[in-house]
């Protein structure tokens, strides 16, 4: 997908990943924050605005236990993660616990996207790996599910 053809939503989870980024950098207020991004944002009026806020907010609300919840899965200290990582790991743990009418594969998937397009050259594997790990302790139903799917498509 070229910068040209995203779509509202990844728009949105794009900003979304930088009010994240800027929240946990500069210790602003989310109303700050959000001024900030409708001003500065060039995508702002392309996005879907009301799913970027509603990911900014609830993944600061629950910044510490999604954080709490992947630090079994990662190979060091959450602090040494890098900031833009750091910043789509807490997004795409957000869509994955609370956002279920979004498929978790798709929830990897736009974050794998982020990463490609903001992270440093193999983050996207590092979210990949973590988010993965992540999904069935989250969507365990909906996990097993696509696996049984897959095995049978396998027969």
């Amino acid at each position: 997908m070229s910068e040209n053809q995203k779509t509202p939503r990844r728009l949105a989870r794009e900003i979304a990943m930088q009010g994240l980024y800027e929240w946990r950098m500069s210790g602003n207020s989310l109303p700050v924050i959000e001024d900030h991004l409708e001003q500065e944002s060039e995508d702002w009026a392309k996005a879907d605005r009301a799913l970027a806020l509603v990911l900014l907010r609830g993944a600061a609300e629950h910044g510490d236990a999604l954080e709490a919840s992947y630090t079994g899965l990662i190979d060091r200290p959450i602090t040494e993660i890098s900031p833009v990582e750091r910043a789509i790991l807490l997004l795409g743990a957000y869509e994955l616990t609370y956002r279920l009418e979004t498929p978790y594969r798709v929830v990897i998937n736009e974050a794998i996207e982020l990463a490609k397009s903001f992270g440093g050259t193999d983050g996207h594997r590092y979210v990949n790996g973590v988010l993965d790990k992540l999904a069935p302790t989250v969507r365990a139903a909906e996990v097993e599910h696509a696996a049984k799917k897959k095995q049978q498509g396998r027969k």
